[in-house]
């Protein structure tokens, strides 16, 4: 399953009457926040496949739309009474979403959807939107946890795609208030070992910059400007393992 993932800024690789010809083979869009929300209709009316997002710490104007009173473990074309999509795609903060149009070829009899979590913002450091101190980031993750263990029960992973803003403590963050990652990611990857963690927030000035860790089963990926990931999910007895393959086209 392969994803055009972008985050933080607009890219003119990825806003190109040329986006189709060089990203048309993707299976879905991955948007790791900070972004016009023109842009990612852009690439989701060009592209035609599921687009998946949360919200950074800037470009806010639409984030009291998305902001959920409630926490929901759903399928994809469940109705709620709160917003969870629009600009054609689906909005994944604080939700455990199980993608059944996109399925994993687990074996040669077997499929199952993607699973994919995610969270918006970022560090508290002003007294801006979507910015959290690290209890009330975990308290998000908490809630979430009933969702995470019915997939546990029903597919046999937690996780496959968590998408954020921040990335976690001492994983690609820096040391100023406001880029600092959360540490309670870090306890996230350790309990319910997504394959993939897709992050932005840290801007990459030299794109020969790391923006890969593997940490314990999952890999962290800064998907900053625009990256191609490519994964496969495979199980091994009753354990489920991934192959991750990452294009770059710079």
């Amino acid at each position: 399953m392969k994803f055009l993932c972008v985050s933080d800024m607009i890219d003119p690789l990825v806003y190109s009457t040329n986006l189709k010809e060089r990203y048309g083979d993707v299976d879905g869009i991955l948007c790791a926040g900070d972004l016009d929300m023109v842009y990612i209709d852009f690439i989701v009316s060009s592209l035609g496949k599921p687009a998946f997002f949360v919200f950074g710490n800037h470009n806010l104007e639409e984030f009291d739309l998305f902001k959920k009173k409630s926490f929901f473990s759903d399928e994809v074309d469940d109705i709620h009474e709160t917003v969870t999509s629009g600009h054609g795609a689906d909005y994944v903060s604080n939700r455990n979403l199980r993608y059944k149009n996109l399925q994993f070829k687990i074996d040669e009899k077997k499929h199952s959807p993607l699973l994919i979590s995610g969270v918006s913002g970022c560090k508290r450091y002003n007294k801006g939107k979507a910015q959290y101190t690290e209890k009330e980031m975990k308290l998000q993750l908490i809630k979430m946890i009933p969702g995470l263990i019915w997939n546990k029960i029903r597919y046999g992973r937690y996780c496959d795609i968590f998408l954020t803003h921040a990335p976690p403590r001492h994983i690609h963050d820096c040391e100023d208030r406001c880029h600092q990652g959360f540490e309670c990611f870090n306890w996230f990857i350790k309990k319910f070992r997504p394959s993939l963690l897709i992050h932005g927030h840290i801007h990459l000035y030299d794109l020969q910059d790391k923006r890969h860790t593997r940490v314990l089963e999952t890999d962290v990926i800064n998907c900053y400007s625009h990256l191609v990931i490519e994964i496969e999910q495979n199980k091994k007895g009753d354990k489920y393992e991934h192959n991750l393959f990452i294009h770059s086209d710079r």
